[in-house]
């Protein structure tokens, strides 16, 4: 692999296992629990695209890293989005979605992938944007 895009796929390994750490660390999963977080953010992840106009998804997926650019757009079908969800179903959503115990609320979990998120991967602009195309219900859980 030239060195190049080593580099590229490296960094973006590191940054994927930033957020997955911040999930982890905020959600109180031990490291070992990784496919927990891992399966969390992928559900959000999906969630937050199909909620969005095609134009506006592929804005917010271009701040994304390589791997989770890959996951993001992962069973993708642009001609089936917007996904009209308001806040209840959005979580009820991820909750049907993510098989795994929640401790707390799904807000709370939704919470966490989405302050993760907004931490290592978007733009003050890019969120604002991607809140702009979210029910006013549903912006009160982004952060």
């Amino acid at each position: 692999m030239p060195e190049q895009l080593q580099s590229a796929v490296d960094a973006s390994m590191q940054k994927t296992n930033l957020i997955l750490k911040d999930i982890e660390e905020a959600y109180g999963w031990p490291k070992s629990q990784r496919h927990q977080s891992y399966c969390a953010l992928r559900t959000v992840l999906h969630l937050l695209r199909d909620r969005m106009p095609v134009q506006e998804s592929v804005e917010f997926a271009a701040q994304l890293p390589v791997v989770l650019r890959g996951i993001y757009f992962d069973g993708w079908r642009p001609m089936d989005v917007p996904v009209k969800l308001n806040r209840d179903d959005f979580l009820v959503e991820v909750r049907r979605q993510f098989t795994y115990d929640i401790k707390g609320s799904t807000q709370n979990l939704v919470q966490v992938v989405l302050n993760a998120l907004r931490n290592h991967v978007t733009t003050q602009g890019q969120w604002d944007d991607v809140k702009d195309n979210m029910p006013k219900d549903l912006v009160r859980t982004l952060p």
